[in-house]
Order: C-alpha cells, then structure tokens, then sequence
C-alpha cells in the first residue's frame, strides 16, 4: 500500500483583512499535482474553494485579487446564498 501523498502549502498563505472583512487564503496541492487549489475561509468559518486549479500559486492569489477588485471582500461574507446542508 502507498503512503497517502502530502498537501504541499504556499509559503504566502495566511491572512488578508481590507475594508474591515478578514479573510483566511490557503493555496494548496498534492505534493506531485502540477497544478494549485485556492481556498478562503471568512471568520464564520466558511469555506469557498475554486472549481479549477490554476498552474502557480501566483495565478491562485491573482484569481483572489480579481474577486476582490470586482466584488469587493463582502464577496467572501456569508449571505442568503449559503445553503446549508442538513445534519443527519
């Protein structure tokens, strides 16, 4: 049986706060992907990953840049779109 590969983090991840509204970025991948996974948690503990990779982390920050100058950090809050899924 192989070992389970490793998560392989950025060494830029972390916080990012502005306009009031702090976020946590983490960009990261299996240690032989080529390509990397952006993730932001907002401070309700919200999870908003991205449905594609991107092929370097500068694209990943670039990606949540671009939300950032389009949307605002309000993007990233918890809203009436969050749908919770039923614990059972």
């Amino acid at each position: 049986m192989e070992p389970e590969p490793e998560l392989v983090y950025s060494s830029r991840n972390g916080k990012v706060t502005r306009d009031g509204i702090t976020v946590e970025i983490s960009v990261y991948k299996f240690e032989h992907d080529t390509e990397w996974q952006l993730e932001v948690v907002n401070s309700k503990g919200t999870s908003i990953v991205w449905d594609e990779a991107f092929p370097s982390v500068d694209a990943a920050f670039a990606a949540f840049e671009e939300v950032v100058a389009e949307e605002g950090m309000s993007a990233f809050l918890d809203d009436a779109k969050v749908i919770p899924f039923p614990k059972t």
